[in-house]
């Protein structure tokens, strides 16, 4: 397990999963999710796209 210091009360932390402070309660300032949602968007709708581009050239 690593080790991670609270920026608030300088206490070590650790859980390597924990995004509150299990002492003072603020944040650790870690990333709560893996994805943005902007990302997964973008995404999707060019698959979305590349798929409606593939179906209309199939059907010509």
């Amino acid at each position: 397990m690593s080790e991670h210091i609270c920026p608030h009360c300088k206490k070590p932390i650790y859980d390597d999963e924990a995004l509150l402070c299990l002492y003072c309660g603020e944040s650790l300032g870690r990333p709560k999710y893996f994805l943005k949602p902007r990302i997964v968007f973008i995404f999707i709708v060019i698959v979305l796209l590349l798929s409606f581009l593939a179906l209309a050239i199939r059907t010509f």
